[in-house]
């Protein structure tokens, strides 16, 4: 068996445990820059909770309802390249941005749906979610503020 090169040090067998030990400890903490993702409503909506299944048919135009509730919701988006919009497909449909805009191009095509309304950024969703029982909308858990509840959170 060769030896290792000169310029790469071995490890003894207690520094390989002590890497080893902190490799666990750094994969148990809460990865940081991820965003934290809440589903907005208006606090006038009587929407509660709402379980991810329901949003992810909300958003995909599978569904204009919600379960028990006779009103149609109008979904909102934030805008195309939002950081909180991929993260927020990645977890209701495992699809990224570019997967999301060939999605609505066929549904559109097709004739079965239309995507939830784009209103850019963080404070126009929550202005138009706020005066409007009807709307439902998602934001960074930072920007949340009272003039909107918080019904589900995504990690």
């Amino acid at each position: 068996m060769k030896s290792a090169p000169h310029f790469i040090p071995r490890q003894s067998g207690q520094h390989r445990k002590l890497t080893a030990g902190l490799l666990v400890i750094l994969c148990a903490l809460p990865l940081r820059g991820i965003a934290d993702i809440v589903l907005i409503v208006s606090p006038n909506s009587g929407i509660n909770s709402v379980s991810i299944d329901v949003v992810s048919d909300l958003f995909l135009g599978k569904s204009n309802s919600l379960p028990g509730i006779n009103k149609k919701v109008q979904t909102l988006d934030l805008a195309e390249g939002n950081a909180t919009r991929e993260a927020f497909y990645r977890s209701i449909a495992k699809r990224d941005g570019s997967q999301m805009t060939a999605y609505w191009a066929r549904m559109i095509f097709t004739g079965r749906g239309q995507p939830p309304i784009d209103t850019g950024d963080p404070t126009a969703m929550k202005r138009l979610v706020a005066g409007n029982p009807l709307l439902m909308g998602y934001i960074d858990r930072a920007d949340l503020d009272s003039s909107v509840r918080e019904v589900l959170n995504l990690h």
